[in-house]
């Protein structure tokens, strides 16, 4: 008995493991059916042929080319941009579908919503065009058909036992309440008769309707949710007649999102039968899911009628149906699975958003081009070029074809194939490093005999497109492919920023009062800024500004540059002061708002809006802050995007980041207004700058640095995990460079410390060996009179306090580097100063009741006579921050206590010592060296 049940629990186990759905990510996965952002698939079967109609996804709000994916056997595609010929000001060609007419000729039809949502029909006597409008290009299904105001879009088309042309459509069907119909006539396609089915009979029915005949029973599928976030589904109902009642079907919804999320948001079906077996076409999102919901993915599975009213629940799969005919590729592909190598590949990390609520940890893997997966591709890690990908077969073999599939099929590429036996000597194998043909598979025949490939990427059709490949497949033999090709483009290539200061507008040199002519723009684009309006240049809680009235603002009289195109890394940053913080008001602006969808537009904003931050022309990719910058102060916005991810800082701290991809058309820049007046700025700006690059946040705080309008004193900085190192032109970059070191060892056992100082916006000064303490500005309020000022330079060279002196802590350059002339030889300030900061922000900002505990500790130690005669016991700041000195080595020592120091100069000493007090350092500092020149080391040790 116990072995039948052992056999049984195995037989049960094995089943599991066998119907375990495979990861997204794992190698020959069927599902995506093409690689690339498509959506809204149509599938047709035209003689032996497959044809895949969608709309051209993952380009503002999918506007892509109108194109047909084409296949002998359902598993190898083939993309083909067709010619039609869209009415003027057209841009996108939604939920295409197409039906072979009576008369033999093909009728594709889209939707499209720029002129109101209407429906265009376009004919031609082949499947793939080229197309021609059929009345005379106006719509042949305008919006209010069926129902009035209902939007016509999302429409299928299928032939009656009469002849008629049944045309299904609708979108935001819950607002209108119904699904909208009409029948067309076959001559000439006019409107014959029009209606709706209601709400009631399509339960939570949004768009999408798909009509299927099986057995003589009409079935109605459709999609309900948000098609950009992960609540899209697809439903059913049935009815004896196409024109209904229907009846909502059971197992609804029947198509949703995996628990897992790497299925995510499945809708807008076709279905396809053959040989009597149903295959369901639909579109999921991208993995990881891009920002915005419009990257989409085609992807087929089976579809199973449970009985003659029912369809089962679809199980969405990765691995798909595979092939539907004999495999047109008879030959094996050499590089699957092979060994990779790339010279980057792009590391995607974001906190959690709308559309990826647990974030992204995503790597763009080069072997991801040798996975046979349509789901995964290689990216380079900046848009820079050339960037290149190096495949190791294994072994030397015959290399007749080379099929590689990049990320937009529709965009094209430049690049050289070459071929290598040893990875060393190199052989042309294909040169497109001229192409202006896109396709997809771009397919380069040749001869020759190799172990390694590479291909190496040196341009693209758009600017700041990246390196990016879906799959790269190497056979030994040709065969048979399609005879048609793409026309080749007249654009481009995208010009590549070199992170140029194109854009650069300092008044602190200018006179106050009204702008006579143009201010001079200091970058390297030139040209002048020219007022509109009013501006004026004013002193706004003491700092030299433009003041703009909310009608006013500046124009550069350069346009800009094509390296600010398209996806193109871009840095805008900008001091502002907003004395009323409205919705969202443009502080600069540099492309243009004509045909704006989404992520086609780029504006650095100053609001509560939810474009507050950054305006990209659609709600579902514009840029709040996670914290309004308070009115009625200045404040220091940057904004900078590296063509992946956009990040948002405020006074050099990380507010917000989103990934994204842009497809902006560079124009005329504008300071304090986006060409949308109730967008234009009401308050002061100062200190604009723009390049065409992304920044790190190190350069973010450099620019905040550079163009601080307050004062011009600081020059240099080096950012210390994010506590900033600043010092006149004056210092050497060593002394910043030392003190970096120090301080991240200092902070490194507690990050909980460092980034509440991070938060606090602490930073750390330099004063120059030949500068005076007075000379920082932090210091202004305390050198206030001669007397003062001589009375603290000969007092002091270094200050450490919060918040009186700005969150800040100083220290001399000759002390940090041990050079001549340092009066504090033998310790270090540095360290002394710092630990103050550490006290007073750091430690105390995670545990308030700290300074309790350090002042029962410095009682302590006075009941124990220790410390007497020395500053260490002077209060318990300098308590602990004497003690800190000792911890690390760097307390200068005295053989007996002479009022400031005594003999406990080091950490085996203080150990000893006061061991209270060393047990209390041991909880925030790391026993480790801070690598000190050598005389801040105490000159006396352990005697």
């Amino acid at each position: 008995m116990r072995q039948i049940l052992s056999i049984v629990f195995s037989a049960i186990m094995l089943s599991c493991v066998y119907r375990q759905e495979p990861q997204y990510n794992a190698p020959g996965m069927g599902n995506p059916l093409v690689p690339g952002y498509f959506a809204d698939p149509t599938i047709k079967k035209f003689g032996d042929t497959y044809y895949l109609y969608a709309t051209t996804d993952g380009i503002k709000l999918a506007s892509g080319e109108p194109q047909v994916w084409i296949s002998k056997d359902f598993v190898n595609w083939y993309n083909y941009e067709m010619e039609i010929d869209l009415p003027s000001g057209l841009t996108n060609c939604w939920a295409p579908d197409v039906l072979k007419g009576k008369d033999g000729k093909y009728y594709y039809f889209m939707g499209n919503c720029q002129f109101g949502c209407n429906i265009y029909g376009y004919v031609s006597n082949s499947p793939m065009g080229p197309w021609k409008p059929v009345n005379d290009g106006k719509p042949v299904i305008p919006v209010g058909t069926g129902k009035e105001h209902l939007p016509a879009l999302d429409a299928q088309f299928v032939q009656t036992e009469d002849g008629k042309i049944s045309a299904w459509f609708g979108t935001w069907c819950t607002s209108f309440g119904g699904l909208g119909w009409a029948e067309l006539n076959s001559d000439d396609l006019s409107i014959e008769r029009d209606g709706y089915i209601p709400l009631e009979q399509l339960p939570d029915v949004f768009e999408a309707p798909y009509p299927l005949k099986r057995k003589g029973r009409w079935f109605m599928m459709y999609s309900s949710g948000d098609c950009r976030l992960s609540d899209y589904v697809v439903h059913y109902a049935w009815a004896d007649s196409i024109y209904g009642p229907y009846r909502y079907g059971e197992n609804n919804p029947i198509l949703s999102s995996s628990e897992d999320g790497t299925i995510d948001s499945p809708g807008h079906n076709s279905v396809i039968e053959e040989n009597g077996e149903y295959y369901i076409l639909y579109h999921r999102h991208d993995n990881p899911h891009s920002s915005g919901g419009e990257f989409r993915q085609v992807c087929a599975d089976r579809l199973i009628f449970s009985d003659a009213y029912t369809i089962g629940k679809i199980e969405p799969s990765h691995t798909g149906i595979g092939y539907l005919a004999k495999n047109s590729i008879p030959y094996k592909n050499r590089a699957l699975k092979a060994k990779t190598h790339a010279s980057s590949y792009y590391h995607l990390l974001s906190p959690p958003t709308r559309f990826e609520k647990n974030g992204v940890d995503h790597a763009y893997l080069p072997e991801y081009a040798t996975d046979d997966n349509n789901g995964t591709l290689w990216k380079s890690g900046s848009s820079t070029l050339p960037q290149s990908l190096t495949i190791d077969l294994g072994k030397t073999t015959r290399i007749r074809r080379i099929m590689t599939q990049f990320e937009y099929p529709t965009f094209y590429y430049q690049y050289q194939w070459e071929v290598s036996v040893d990875s060393i000597n190199w052989f042309l194998f294909s040169d497109k490093r001229s192409n202006r043909r896109s396709g997809s598979p771009m397919i380069d025949d040749g001869d020759a005999d190799a172990r390694y490939v590479r291909i190496t990427v040196t341009g693209t059709e758009k600017t700041g497109m990246y390196a990016a490949i879906w799959n790269v497949k190497v056979y030994d033999h040709l065969f048979e492919i399609p005879s048609f090709s793409n026309n080749e483009m007249a654009e481009g290539p995208g010009e590549v920023g070199e992170r140029r200061l194109l854009v650069d507008l300092d008044v602190r040199d200018l006179t106050v009062g009204k702008i006579n002519g143009s201010i001079p723009n200091q970058g390297e684009l030139g040209g002048g800024f020219t007022p509109v309006g009013e501006p004026l240049l004013t002193v706004t809680d003491n700092v030299k500004s433009i003041s703009l009235d909310g009608e006013s603002y500046l124009l550069l009289t350069k346009p800009a540059p094509k390296t600010l195109d398209w996806n193109a890394p871009f840095t805008v940053s900008a001091w502002v002061y907003n004395p009323e913080i409205k919705y969202g008001e443009c502080v600069v602006s540099w492309n243009s708002r004509r045909n704006m969808l989404q992520a086609s537009y780029a504006a650095m904003m100053y609001g509560t809006g939810p474009y507050g931050a950054m305006a990209h022309g659609d709600g579902y990719v514009d840029v709040a802050f996670n914290e309004v910058p308070e009115a009625g102060k200045w404040h220091h916005l940057a904004v900078t995007f590296d063509g992946m991810c956009e990040y948002i800082y405020v006074n050099g701290q990380l507010d917000r980041q989103l990934p994204l991809m842009l497809f902006v058309e560079a124009e005329q820049i504008r300071i304090g207004a986006s060409g949308e007046i109730s967008e234009n700025f009401t308050g002061s700006i100062a200190g604009v700058r723009l390049y065409d690059g992304f920044s790190t946040v190190q350069q973010i705080r450099e620019i905040m640095c550079e163009t601080d309008p307050y004062d011009s004193f600081y020059k240099k900085y080096l950012d210390a995990g994010g506590i900033p190192v600043v010092s006149s032109e004056h210092v050497s970059d060593e002394a910043l460079i030392r003190a970096q070191r120090v301080i991240t060892v200092m902070l490194s056992k507690r990050p909980d410390v460092k980034r509440v100082m991070v938060e606090s916006g602490c930073k750390v000064m330099i004063i120059g060996r030949n500068e005076e303490v007075c000379d920082l500005p932090e210091y202004a309020h305390i050198c206030d009179t001669p007397e003062n000022i001589a009375y603290w330079n000969k007092r002091a060279r270094g200050f450490g306090g919060a918040p009186e002196d700005a969150f800040s802590a100083s220290f001399g350059e000759e002390n940090v580097l041990c050079l001549e002339g340092d009066r504090y030889k033998g310790e270090s300030i540095l360290v002394h100063e710092f630990a103050h900061l550490i006290h007073t922000v750091g430690i105390v900002g995670v545990d308030p009741g700290f300074n309790s505990e350090l002042e029962a500790l410095r009682q302590h130690a006075i009941e124990k006579g220790r410390w007497e005669n020395t500053y260490a016991i002077s209060n318990k700041e300098e308590y602990f921050a004497e003690a800190v000195q000792s911890f690390f080595d760097c307390n200068r020592y005295s053989e007996k206590p002479n009022g400031v120091h005594n003999a406990i100069n080091t950490r085996a000493k203080l150990k000893v010592y006061d061991p209270e007090m060393y047990e209390l350092l041991l909880r925030y500092f790391p026993e480790s060296d801070l690598g000190l020149c050598d005389d801040n080391y105490t000159q006396i040790q352990w005697d």
